[in-house]
């Protein structure tokens, strides 16, 4: 397991890392970030310092660099043990060197070694990297700056893993964090919004198609550093052309022009109004102890799970009848509702909600492996494709091993991932929607859980697309070897992307085209666009980055550990010359960077300072009703020991890292206090959709009345003569979540439309009539048909 909680304050050892300046920039929908680390060794004796942090999973790492004083050393990319014997051999002989490498266990995990810092000495690194911007459900491009990397879960049996994470309360970090961003684009930008504060946005011209921003004032290292970006027509089609690396060969993907292509399918409107009646949908539910941590510190009183069980009652709620369905959750263990997918009637749903609301943080660790074997193990139910939902914090250590299964089982399945929290590890979530052909979601700062996964149940009920084809129009002469994997998923509104290498004689004057063709619903379509060849200004090799991190990434998870050993080292050094030809890290490569210019050998034992990261908030917040876990109800927590100089150091029991860690003092535990957390009232919102039934109509009750704010002899009163009980009751809800709810609309839009089709079934007369009736019952004004979507 990793060491979890090695605190380091300025009242223990000394943390050299000073500052953090993050400097981002954003064209269209592709980021350039650039970090400088500032250090300085405020000791008697040389040190190495080592950073554990994350990194987008999907980020192109390409370059790392060191500078002291006035000298800057650019580091290599090497294959990664020849890396670290360069780096130790450099440290054993007094030189200062540097290393940068992802951890072996996740992509979205580095390690930072600045080797043989001298007392009273100073260095400044240097670290790029270029990412691809996820759009989300409503349009926005989501850029995340990982603040938090929370300890990951080592399942029993594995391997230990190769980095360790130290982690500390935000106000225990000792460094601090600047950031700012410019964003440029060919379409006007609407606005730029983030979970954390932000200086008004700058616009630098008329057109407002640039911009810069930054963190307000005073931003702490409790969350992540999200920010979305807004364009006006988001959904226009894109293709760029970069020309190739001027000193690089002829031939190769550095040196030939590499075009990438962005296409936003439009599908017709006649069948985006439908919804599929058919599908197995199974949700996979996290409920390791980390899942008892508040949601974010403005909402003290909603934690993860809570959170999740409210999101498991919209979703059953909202199934079509018709399909199949199942839940399981997972911890150190798994469990499901029912032996194998059921077919959704009401008998099954409120067996499902019965147990939903059952549903405590209380199975451990985070092991998700077993329990995805399980659902893979289950026959796919003809004509009822299957879609796969998961929920986790994403504090996982073993990711590759995850994505490879999903990913062995693509075919079988679509897979909407979400990420809860902060910290969530963007390898996994992302990686499991990328390997399932589904969507990733990420749920922080302020976010409502329920409006984002309903937005990924609307694309899983979207028709599957199937017979993707891609085409290629190009003059004589020119060819285009395509880099990207095949297009096997498109949906409404997502962005696709295609990098592909142009070679041959080149035509800048002419246009090139490419053409999507797929089918849907049983009809033809296709998605078409044209493009000059002529290589844009100014990009300088920030698609060719990409198009070789696409690349390298796909043969990472080409199942190469089941290779044979001639055919395993023959992937790997593939995988190897592609990285150290276009600069991008790997699975198999590391950035060493030596000062061998840097005069008398330093002498005398190097100590490590291992360099703390922040703790998420909602870690934090936990501690407000900290308890043993052992056998106690409350489920897993965080302990609070006591510490020497009133520092307190956290350790974690066995909820989510195996073993606990104890602290510089000791309490027992009768000492401890045990708060239970207070129950909120019931959202009216909720109370009112947990009455709906799964044919999508509502009883006419007293508990309906109450969920409306009426007495029974009120909603008695109102009915209109020789109305059915049901379709008034239906009428009523449907009313309500109109006039009341209106601002979640896409929280409850379609549980409404199973409720509006139950209503037309019914053939009731006088609708119009009854619909006025409901509204001045409840005091509605608005002027919208509630039985019009």
């Amino acid at each position: 397991m990793m060491n979890c909680c090695g605190l380091l304050t300025v009242q223990k050892e000394p943390v050299p890392l000073k500052s953090i300046e993050v400097e981002l920039e954003v064209r269209d929908h592709v980021a350039t970030v650039v970090s400088t680390l500032n250090y300085q060794n405020k000791e008697d004796k040389p040190i190495e310092a080592v950073f554990v942090f994350p990194l987008p999973g999907d980020a192109a790492v390409c370059h790392f660099s060191a500078k002291m004083g006035q000298k800057e050393i650019v580091a290599e990319v090497k294959e990664k043990q020849e890396a670290r014997e360069e780096y130790d051999d450099a440290l054993s002989s007094g030189q200062q060197a540097f290393l940068l490498e992802e951890s072996d266990q996740s992509p979205d995990v580095f390690s930072m070694s600045v080797g043989c810092l001298p007392p009273g000495e100073s260095a400044s690194i240097r670290l790029e990297y270029v990412t691809e911007l996820a759009v989300q459900a409503d349009e926005g491009l989501r850029f995340c700056l990982p603040a938090v990397l929370n300890p990951r879960y080592t399942p029993q049996g594995s391997e230990a893993p190769t980095v360790q994470v130290n982690s500390v309360p935000a106000s225990l970090v000792p460094y601090s964090l600047s950031f700012s961003a410019r964003v440029s684009s060919p379409r006007p930008i609407s606005k730029v919004e983030s979970s954390c504060s932000l200086d008004p946005l700058q616009f630098l011209n008329t057109d407002q198609t640039q911009a810069t921003v930054k963190l307000g004032a005073g931003h702490k290292f409790d969350r992540d550093v999200e920010v979305l970006i807004y364009y006006k027509d988001a959904h226009q089609p894109t293709a760029v052309v970069e020309a190739g690396q001027a000193s690089a060969k002829p031939g190769t993907l550095m040196g030939d022009p590499v075009v990438m292509v962005s296409l936003f399918p439009e599908f017709p409107q006649s069948v985006m109004s439908s919804v599929a009646s058919c599908g197995e949908f199974v949700f996979l539910m996290d409920r390791s102890g980390s899942m008892d941590c508040n949601i974010n510190s403005s909402r003290q009183q909603e934690t993860r799970i809570g959170s999740a069980r409210d999101t498991l009652l919209l979703l059953l709620k909202s199934l079509p009848m018709g399909c199949y369905f199942n839940i399981y959750s997972f911890g150190s263990s798994y469990e499901h509702i029912f032996p194998h997918s059921v077919e959704y009637s009401e008998k099954t749903m409120e067996e499902a909600l019965k147990v939903v609301e059952k549903m405590k943080a209380d199975l451990g660790g985070t092991e998700i492996l077993e329990a995805l074997q399980d659902i893979y193990k289950q026959p796919c139910i003809p004509k009822q494709p299957r879609q796969l939902f998961i929920f986790t914090d994403g504090e996982v250590d073993n990711t590759k091993q995850v994505l490879d299964l999903v990913k062995k089982n693509s075919g079988s399945h679509r897979c909407f991932s979400f990420g809860i929290g902060e910290g969530a590890s963007s390898a996994l979530i992302n990686g499991l929607a990328r390997e399932g052909g589904g969507h990733a979601q990420f749920i922080t700062g302020s976010d409502r859980m329920q409006p984002k996964v309903m937005q990924s149940l609307r694309f899983a009920l979207q028709p599957a697309v199937e017979d993707v084809s891609v085409t290629w129009d190009l003059p004589k002469g020119t060819s285009v070897m395509v880099v990207s994997p095949p297009i096997t998923t498109i949906f409404q509104g997502q962005r696709t992307l295609l990098y592909g290498r142009l070679t041959g004689q080149s035509a800048e004057a002419a246009q090139g085209g490419v053409t999507v063709k797929y089918s849907l619903s049983g009809s033809p379509s296709q998605t078409q666009l044209l493009f000059d060849l002529k290589p844009k200004e100014d990009t300088g090799l920030t698609i060719h980055r990409l198009a070789a991190r696409t690349l390298i990434r796909s043969l990472e998870t080409e199942d190469i550990d089941n290779l044979e050993k001639d055919d395993y080292e023959a992937k790997k050094k593939k995988v190897v010359e592609l990285s150290v030809q276009s600069g991008v890290s790997s699975a198999f490569t590391a950035f060493v960077a030596v000062n061998r210019d840097s005069g008398e050998a330093t002498h005398g034992p190097l100590v490590r300072r291992d360099i703390p990261v922040p703790m998420a908030m909602g870690m934090m917040s936990s501690m407000a009703y900290c308890c043993a876990a052992v056998d106690m109800d409350c489920g897993p927590q965080m302990m609070m020991c006591s510490s020497i100089g009133g520092v307190q150091d956290l350790c974690y029991d066995e909820g989510d890292y195996e073993e606990p860690l104890s602290g510089n003092g000791s309490v027992g535990l009768d000492e401890i206090e045990v708060i239970p957390p207070k129950q909120p009232p019931r959202d009216p919102f909720l109370q009112l959709v947990s009455l709906q039934k799964a044919s999508g109509c509502w009883l006419l009750d007293s508990a309906l009345a109450a969920a409306l704010g009426k007495t029974c002899e009120e909603v008695e009163k109102s009915k209109p003569a020789l109305m059915n009980n049901e379709v008034w009751a239906t009428i009523l809800a449907l009313i309500w979540l109109h006039g009341f709810k209106s601002d979640a609309k896409e929280e409850w839009e379609l549980l409404s439309m199973k409720a509006v089709l139950w209503l037309r079934a019914q053939k009731a007369s006088s609708l119009s009539e009854s619909v006025e009736a409901g509204k001045v019952l409840l005091g509605c004004s608005f002027q919208k048909d509630v039985l019009e979507l």
